[in-house]
């Protein structure tokens, strides 16, 4: 927790800072705790636990811009600190677009609780989290002969952080979140040593899913066994939920102000365009209670709001921050997204493959890149093909190729199953004529 007396010593350096020749000043104060265990074949592997208390002072001084973070939070040496500080940055190279947000732009409060942190989480009994691992990795140690090792992982995390700045904005936030992930991996035809995992996350200790992921990652690594090559060409391809984010992943990326400032994005000039499918509609929704990455203000202390990002393939938002901004000349935005949400449609990942003739699931993506600048890609996958609505071969070291713009453009159906736990709630996809190469 970030106490008052914590708050007060954070307004104080933002003042000590202003006095001792700064013109503008951002101070950020961080409070936290994690845990994390593995289990190995019914074995503790690894134990972790750490607190931390940090301040973030950002320092504006003289058209030039400084950032320095120490976790001694004591008035005497912060002094000096911030001292050092301003002096420090008086030798970097002036930078005029280095500013604070326009004040009006600034989340003033007043907004119900998020609910993203949860009472509990600092009395979780450590036994508990063992016994959770523990039982994950027994789900799947002797339930097949081919185990060559089972895997689980407990993991938590709270954070608070306080903000102010000089020129207005004052601003709190707290999250917690678990985690219990399953890995396994088995003996398979010749030398290969199939793998997989299956895992859930959640903001409140007593929502996180507890059994039965164990048995889920044994369950996909089994239906693995017999993987090979096949037959190059265009294919349907359906991504399950677990990897479609990945395909989204590179359209979100190039709308980042950063990267159209320094023209590295295949997505520069296109706002109010059509780029994609008329399917395709993403809305940022930041204030939903309970859900990851919900939140009333971004990293600068900017009001969030929901907008649309893309409407029927149209292109509606950049999300640029004040740097950026101010080096294009052009209106601040966000600095980043929050809750990513599609428009679904009415089938999960079985109804998309009952509904495909010929087509691959694409379960994994195994090594491979986007190029930022052009939207060209090339992925390694793993998955199975399908044949007249089912799922008849496992498959693996094949590719995809192609271009983001041409692969959205040829989007077939968005399903309805996003995973909850996700800030990002992409379902399963299912695009037309995706090139594949096989043998």
């Amino acid at each position: 927790m970030i106490t008052n007396e914590n708050k007060k010593l954070a307004q104080w350096a933002m003042d000590f800072a202003l006095k001792n020749g700064c013109q503008d000043a951002r101070v950020s104060l961080y409070s936290g705790s994690n845990s994390s265990l593995e289990v190995r074949n019914m074995k503790i592997d690894r134990l972790q636990q750490a607190t931390e208390c940090s301040l973030v002072i950002q320092l504006y001084v003289d058209g030039r811009f400084g950032s320095f973070s120490t976790n001694r939070i004591d008035r005497k040496e912060l002094e000096s600190f911030i001292k050092n500080g301003v002096d420090s940055t008086r030798y970097l190279a002036e930078d005029t677009a280095r500013t604070l947000p326009d004040a009006s732009l600034y989340y003033k409060g007043g907004q119900p609780d998020l609910e993203l942190y949860d009472p509990k989480a600092e009395n979780v009994n450590p036994d508990d989290k063992v016994s959770l691992a523990m039982g994950t990795c027994e789900e799947i140690m002797g339930k097949d002969e081919r185990i060559i090792s089972a895997e689980a992982s407990y993991s938590d995390d709270t954070e608070f952080k306080y903000m102010i700045t000089s020129n207005g904005f004052e601003g709190e936030s707290s999250a917690s979140s678990f985690s219990l992930v399953s890995s396994v991996s088995i003996k398979g035809d010749g030398e290969a040593r199939p793998s997989s995992y299956w895992y859930d996350s959640a903001l409140f200790y007593d929502t996180l899913i507890k059994k039965g992921l164990g048995t889920k990652a044994l369950e996909r690594v089994i239906r693995k066994l017999g993987q090979k090559k096949v037959a190059s060409g265009k294919y349907t391809m359906i991504v399950d939920n677990m990897n479609s984010a990945r395909l989204l992943s590179p359209i979100m990326g190039a709308l980042y102000g950063s990267a159209i400032q320094q023209k590295n994005s295949f997505l520069i000039d296109k706002l109010d365009q059509k780029i994609v499918s008329d399917k395709l509609f993403i809305t940022d929704t930041p204030h939903i209670k309970r859900a990851s990455g919900a939140r009333y203000f971004d990293g600068e202390g900017v009001a969030t709001k929901q907008m649309p990002v893309i409407e029927g393939g149209v292109l509606k938002t950049y999300f640029i921050d004040t740097y950026s901004a101010n080096k294009m000349a052009t209106p601040q935005t966000i600095s980043g997204p929050s809750i990513i949400n599609l428009q679904m449609g009415d089938k999960d990942t079985d109804g998309l493959i009952a509904a495909t003739k010929k087509g691959i699931l694409i379960t994994g993506f195994n090594g491979g890149n986007s190029n930022s600048t052009t939207g060209d890609f090339s992925y390694g996958v793993e998955g199975f093909l399908i044949e007249n609505g089912k799922l008849t071969q496992p498959i693996s070291e094949m590719n995809i190729t192609g271009n983001m713009l041409t692969l959205w453009s040829n989007l077939l159906e968005i399903g309805n199953d996003p995973r909850p736990s996700s800030s990002w709630k992409v379902p399963s996809l299912a695009f037309e004529s995706v090139d594949f190469s096989g043998l």
